[in-house]
């Protein structure tokens, strides 16, 4: 086989990088879309697909400004009427939607105390909009946009031995458990008055049986869902040898899903823990998908945690001190981490502090009381806001640092959120910092 030049594999490695971030972001920013919400219908959500024309779509917003003084409520008129015009504003820097269409989110914000706040956002998604759509709401439609977070690929998985059976699915970095079924097969231990060739008959029976079943209900749920079965790359099966080798040889499976056999795997367990065991094992197989990443990287990790002068860090403060030197080689970040960078100054001298906060649904560091200047007791204001995500991400690019965004649908990353405050790193070499 060919080796990929050293360039190329760079390159790839950055693309790589770029999606996971863009992915985040994107993730990040449905999240924020999601806590907004208006009074009656006044939230305007407008998906323009990329095979729109620009002039079509300010042409139908202007259409429904006309149509906006059937509106009774003269607050909620006005306030549509205005987030058509900073619509209609914003699309006149588009000369045509970008590759992937735009959505645009619009309308007065509740910001608390009776207030409301003009808010327009412009998203571009990672995947073609297909259809257009006006829609007015007390919060924005996001439904198509969330369709878009579905993992592109997912793995089928099936454990079994002569007692029973349970299938399930990966996706991206989450296995969930779909089904089971229990064997009437008899053990090895024939009853009295059976003869032993009769005896082995009728288990042999009972096991192709229980086979079948097991290869009619996994193949059907599997099939179900045809918007499933088109991102259905392959099947893991899991189990005692030699059952689960005949169980593959014997063809029980529904052809569409015997042809997209990966592999057998050994797994000890044939429960829903069996699925976590089956995926544990097949990291072979699994190469190069999220979950196996993911994985390899926590493992080194825990591997130098371990170890008595371990190159790793966890916690902010280590690891920001850790970046800082240029001593970190891979950050791994958790997705679920929800805290801001916040810079806060006096306007009156030149006092400022740093601080690291958390990210609270629905409420804006803006509007927080930040104290007094300890030097000259002038009220202190937000200077600055930024993602911590971003913010040491940014940091790790000044040194070559590679960043993993790890998920918490994975034990690995549940841990690293829940253990080390979704902030870890594996060091170039031990600190002690």
């Amino acid at each position: 086989m060919a080796e990929i030049p050293v360039q190329d594999y760079a390159k790839q490695q950055e693309i790589e990088k770029d999606e996971a971030r863009k992915r985040y972001e994107f993730k990040k920013s449905l999240e924020r879309l999601e806590e907004k919400q208006g009074s009656g219908t006044e939230l305007i959500s407008l998906y323009i697909p990329p095979d729109k024309q620009i002039y079509d779509v300010t042409a139908q917003l202007r259409d429904e400004y006309g149509q906006c003084s059937n509106i009774k409520s003269k607050q909620t008129r006005t306030n549509v009427q205005s987030a058509i015009s900073s619509i209609l504003a914003r699309l006149k820097y588009y000369k045509a939607p970008p590759e992937n269409g735009m959505a645009v989110f619009c309308g007065a914000i509740n910001i608390g105390g009776d207030k409301t706040d003009l808010e327009s956002i412009i998203v571009e998604p990672p995947e073609p909009i297909k259809t257009y759509s006006y829609r007015c709401s007390s919060s924005f439609e996001l439904e198509t946009l969330k369709d878009m977070l579905d993992d592109r690929v997912v793995h089928g998985l099936l454990v079994l031995d002569l007692q029973e059976a349970y299938w399930g699915i990966l996706t991206g970095t989450r296995i969930e458990p779909i089904g089971g079924t229990q064997s009437m097969v008899p053990n090895k231990q024939r009853k009295g008055g059976q003869s032993s060739i009769r005896f082995a008959r009728n288990r042999e029976i009972a096991i192709n049986a229980f086979f079948s079943k097991v290869g009619e209900q996994s193949s059907e749920a599997f099939l179900s869902d045809p918007k499933f079965f088109d991102r259905f790359k392959g099947l893991i099966v899991g189990g005692p040898m030699p059952t689960r080798e005949d169980f593959v040889k014997g063809n029980y499976l529904h052809h569409e899903v015997q042809k997209r056999l990966l592999g057998s795997i050994d797994a000890s367990y044939t429960n829903e823990c069996g699925l976590r065991e089956l995926v544990f094992n097949a990291q072979e197989l699994l190469r190069g998908e999220e979950i196996s990443d993911e994985k390899r990287e926590m493992s080194r990790f825990f591997a130098e945690l371990r170890k008595e002068n371990p190159a790793a860090a966890y916690g902010e403060a280590s690891v920001r001190a850790n970046l800082e030197a240029g001593a970190v080689d891979t950050l791994l970040l958790s997705e679920k981490l929800r805290e801001a960078r916040l810079t806060i100054s006096c306007g009156n001298c030149d006092y400022q502090e740093i601080k690291t906060m958390q990210i609270e649904p629905g409420k804006r560091f803006r509007d927080l009381p930040f104290g007094r200047c300890p030097k000259c007791q002038s009220p202190l204001v937000l200077e600055k806001e930024e993602d911590i995500i971003d913010e040491l991400t940014a940091l790790a690019d000044t040194s070559n640092t590679r960043v993993e965004i790890i998920s918490d649908s994975s034990e690995e990353g549940g841990t690293l959120l829940s253990a080390f405050g979704g902030i870890a790193a594996v060091l170039r070499y031990p600190t002690g910092m």
